[in-house]
């Protein structure tokens, strides 16, 4: 049986499946920690189908934590034409790295 489900973090939606490796914005806590996600949208198994309104009740998804990691670095250049202002800044995305352990 194939399990997915709709899971709301980081204000982002994410479609995931037990076993998943995934790599969502930065989460609370450290490595090897497990964490709940409660808000969850849509659930499916086999052919069986559940929609919340907006979420679902009973519904879960349990991770576990991997690893707190930094994105690439994005750099972002400022300037004005005719002035000779230019200004050159960069910025690395905060990121979690989670393996879904079980939709419940």
């Amino acid at each position: 049986m194939n399990k997915q489900a709709v899971i709301v973090t980081g204000g982002k939606q994410y479609l995931v499946e037990e076993k998943q490796i995934l790599v969502v914005d930065r989460l609370n806590g450290k490595e090897k920690d497990e964490i709940k996600f409660e808000q969850v949208l849509l659930k499916t198994k086999g052919e069986d189908l559940e929609l919340g309104a907006p979420f679902l009740d009973k519904a879960m998804v349990t991770a576990k934590i991997l690893k707190q990691d930094q994105g690439e670095k994005i750099r972002v250049a400022r300037f004005k034409a005719k002035s000779k202002y230019r200004k050159v800044t960069g910025h690395r995305t905060q990121l979690t790295q989670i393996e879904i352990l079980k939709i419940v």
